[in-house]
């Protein structure tokens, strides 16, 4: 994923021009079985973005999970990659709607064949944007948290403006969440821990859970990269911020 660059030629007042997106474009084979995925699940699973319905989570919500019950909340996922994480978080909490946003053919394919195998049904799909996303198809305040898990750190400095975490990116997420939502962070490169932790810090509709960084939650797997990553010594820092009230 990339970090919102600004478009010269885009009006003042609009926080995240057209031309912005949440990631960068990579390179990636989908496998048989991600295709296979992709054509029997993807017509149930997978949205359409359409920038003509402005509140897309209360059209979701008004599906029903599998225990008949109504969804009781409803979380976006920005950048899922190849969809373990999502899933593991979703077979956790079945009465949570989970809604991925990951622009990556494989990584669609990837967590659509997760649903499959582990029979989950609360988790929709939009292969698009999460930023024109947010801004077309999100009402404010309907979100119970956000997710966004190791997005690309851009090491060196002169990238550092690509970087996803910036402050539009944030107000904007700050909005779409309800009060008392979450927007949960994860990154192990400290130098953007520190980024993260000083932007999240400066949002006025924003408040630390914790003194700092937060402990890993329990619903947060480690990914293999991780668990290699702490062997080496190297960390993970999570945050954990609370939508308040409008100052």
């Amino acid at each position: 994923m990339t970090a919102p660059e600004p478009d010269a030629a885009a009006p003042a007042e609009v926080a995240h021009p057209r031309a912005i997106r949440s990631f960068v474009t990579r390179a990636g084979r989908t496998t048989t079985g991600q295709a296979r995925a992709l054509a029997e699940l993807g017509p149930r699973y997978v949205l359409q973005h359409d920038p003509n319905t402005p509140d897309l989570v209360a059209r979701l919500e008004d599906s029903t999970p599998a225990s008949g019950q109504k969804y009781a909340r409803t979380v976006l996922e920005i950048g899922f990659g190849m969809g373990q994480a999502t899933a593991h978080i979703a077979a956790l909490q079945p009465d949570t709607l989970f809604i991925g946003c990951e622009v990556h053919e494989p990584g669609v394919g990837a967590l659509l064949k997760l649903i499959g195998e582990q029979g989950l049904s609360n988790i929709r799909i939009l292969q698009h944007d999460a930023v024109e996303v947010l801004r077309h198809t999100v009402a404010p305040g309907t979100l119970d948290g956000v997710h966004v898990f190791f997005p690309d750190p851009w090491h060196k400095k002169r990238h550092h403006k690509r970087r996803l975490i910036q402050p539009p990116l944030v107000r904007l997420l700050a909005e779409r969440l309800a009060p008392g939502g979450i927007l949960h962070l994860a990154t192990d490169w400290q130098p953007y821990a520190e980024q993260m932790l000083a932007v999240l810090s400066a949002e006025p509709l924003l408040a630390n859970s914790a003194a700092g960084y937060a402990e890993r939650p329990a619903y947060r797997p480690e990914t293999k990269f991780e668990r290699r990553g702490l062997r080496l010594g190297h960390g993970v820092w999570d945050l954990l911020f609370r939508r308040v009230a409008a100052p």
